[in-house]
């Protein structure tokens, strides 16, 4: 099923997401459904707070663009990213690379805005899948800027939050036009 988009300024975006302690029915219907949500706004990632639910559970699919990343390695073993997205995360860990990376973002929640943001351009990061499993993922490039998004969603940091100060100034009257659009847009 199809799950609403949250948009900023929504105060559920800020919320520091609670952890998930059982794998029930439930959190699977909303994994499923938050990839469902995704993939029909052409997102790669959404994060549970997304949908209005204050959980540590993101989803991201990179399959369709496999040579945004070098490397992707599960548990130690060097994979071949396609073949193994949707990531479905829970509870996610991360640990940043020292190298840093500036690219563009964009977010669901913030439609039509962009924004250089400065992050690790490779990470670490290990997570419960819905199996119940301890998975840990490295990568770079893509993948590992849309594990840091996510995982920054459910922490109830945004994406603008990491803007530099100059872009945040310029980006401020933007973003006040958008949200009178996305007003109108509901």
């Amino acid at each position: 099923m199809i799950r609403k988009i949250v948009r900023y300024p929504d105060p559920v975006l800020r919320a520091k997401c609670r952890d998930v302690t059982d794998i029930t029915p439930d959190l699977r219907t909303l994994a499923a459904d938050m990839l469902e949500t995704m993939h029909e706004a052409n997102g790669i990632g959404l994060a549970a707070p997304q949908v209005g639910v204050e959980v540590q559970l993101a989803v991201i699919d990179l399959a369709h663009n496999p040579d945004s990343i070098s490397y992707m390695k599960i548990d130690g073993q060097k994979i071949d990213m396609p073949q193994h997205m949707p990531v479905i995360l829970i509870n996610p860990k991360l640990e940043l690379g020292s190298a840093k990376e500036i690219g563009e973002e964009g977010c669901l929640s913030f439609p039509r805005l962009r924004g250089d943001i400065r992050r690790a351009y490779e990470i670490k990061v290990t997570y419960m899948d819905l199996d119940g499993k301890t998975v840990t993922v490295e990568t770079d490039g893509l993948l590992a800027r849309a594990f840091q998004h996510e995982i920054d969603h459910l922490n109830g940091i945004l994406f603008i939050d990491r803007l530099n100060a100059v872009a945040k100034v310029s980006i401020k009257r933007k973003l006040a036009r958008l949200m009178e659009e996305w007003t109108e847009d509901d």
